[in-house]
């Protein structure tokens, strides 16, 4: 048994696809489990009203595949952001955040990765940012009461794109439920843009990640970028994740159209699983 768990961000695989076909191309890659996308569509917000009855068909799929779903990425926010000047948007934000929680809960997810802004589509301001920070802590309550874990993304906006600025956040609230789950792409790009070291930043999370999500970029780039033709050290910032304790990963790459999209999650993760398999 590795020592370790790989899992596959939903987006690298065709959104036109079922549950349990969306597992099954998973297990196929030789993924450990999936990460569920709740971006800021419709079509993906409405998942946080999914029935009972399908909440426990797709309990029953992933046992039946046997790969799970136990990390939420929550998107859905850039859209409706918790330090919103319009209260209205604020109130929403709040609702996704309950819904989402209680969705994790049903469903046997462990962690649900929050957008590390306070606003997405419009100006942050010290009131924004104050706004934030109150329905962060009243979001960590919540997920405390149901035991689910909410960490930070950290982000391509100067609020939340470094471990560091995480940090501020993590202290500020002082939740056990609130931690950081950085993304390797958005640190390096942070990293070049300040002429500071990534692998610094990712050990000033020490104690507070439990996660990582292992992407590719190119400066000023945040997405959509192939596995090696961008700036990530994946080797180096792997083996600094791995000496701070973490022992869950997950791809983040999206499928594009490619015809050979489930040749594409195979190489990627035996790409991942070589430099894994060597930590000691």
């Amino acid at each position: 048994m590795r020592a370790y768990t790989l899992g596959l961000y939903e987006k690298a695989i065709p959104g036109q696809l079922s549950w349990r076909e969306k597992l099954e191309a998973a297990k196929n890659a030789d993924y450990d489990y999936l990460e569920m996308s709740i971006d800021e569509t419709d079509e993906k917000l409405a998942r946080l009203d999914m029935p009972k009855t399908e909440r426990l068909e797709l309990v029953k799929t992933m046992f039946e595949t046997g790969v799970p779903i136990r990390t939420m990425c929550l998107s859905g926010h850039r859209k409706y952001p918790m330090g919103s000047s319009n209260p209205d948007v604020r109130k929403r934000s709040m609702d996704i955040m309950e819904k989402a929680i209680r969705l994790a809960d049903d469903l046997g997810i462990r962690i649900i990765m929050i957008a590390g802004y306070d606003v997405y589509y419009e100006e942050s301001t010290p009131e924004t940012r104050k706004s934030f920070a109150e329905n962060l802590k009243a979001s960590a309550l919540i997920a405390a009461k149901y035991g689910i874990m909410l960490e930070f993304e950290t982000m391509e906006t100067e609020f939340m794109n470094t471990v560091w600025k995480a940090v501020y956040y993590i202290k500020q609230i002082n939740s056990p439920y609130l931690g950081i789950y950085p993304d390797s792409g958005n640190i390096k790009n942070a990293a070049v843009l300040y002429g500071s070291d990534e692998y610094d930043d990712l050990k000033a999370g020490a104690g507070y990640i439990t996660s990582i999500h292992l992407k590719e970029t190119v400066p000023g780039k945040f997405r959509e970028i192939p596995y090696g033709t961008g700036h990530v050290n994946f080797e180096k910032i792997i083996e600094t994740a791995w000496n701070i304790g973490i022992r869950k990963y997950v791809t983040e790459f999206w499928y594009t159209g490619s015809g050979n999209w489930m040749q594409d999650l195979k190489d990627v993760n035996l790409k991942m699983r070589n430099i894994l398999d060597a930590m000691k």
